[in-house]
């Protein structure tokens, strides 16, 4: 089961890092327009739009070898549990307006489905990461 999980998960993540970045670079203007639509300050949505798409690519890169694929779990971490609170946060109404949940094949979830589903995404990440690390302390 572990092999498993070493194997698959960061596969996955690759499927997702990298369908997610070639989403905003296909409809690049509609992306660009939503983020400064976001709840966020515009200067927080410029910043994002320059590190998204690069950010995600880069992630799926590391993900791809096994010798980087420690740093990309890591990395990928980091952006799911960004994601994740960003959705958490617009669900419990942190801002005065919800933004829409844009995102390719996830703008058609809602945001309960995204919440989960970036959930699921960050436990498998976790897990992963957690066997990675688990692994390193043993060959020690």
């Amino acid at each position: 089961m572990k092999a498993l999980i070493k194997s698959s998960v960061p596969a996955l993540l690759v499927l997702l890092f990298v369908y997610a970045a070639f989403s905003k670079l296909i409809t690049f203007n509609d992306f660009r327009q939503q983020l400064y639509n976001q709840a966020f300050s515009h200067e927080l949505a410029g910043f994002l739009f320059y590190f998204l798409i690069p950010a995600e690519i880069v992630t799926a890169l590391l993900l791809c070898f096994d010798r980087t694929q420690f740093i990309g779990l890591l990395f990928s971490s980091l952006l799911l549990l960004a994601f994740t609170t960003y959705i958490a946060l617009v669900m419990l109404h942190y801002w005065d307006r919800t933004p829409c949940s844009c995102g390719g094949i996830l703008n058609e979830m809602g945001w309960t489905t995204h919440l989960i589903f970036n959930c699921v995404f960050l436990i498998l990440n976790l897990t992963a990461l957690y066997l990675r690390i688990s692994e390193r302390r043993q060959t020690r």
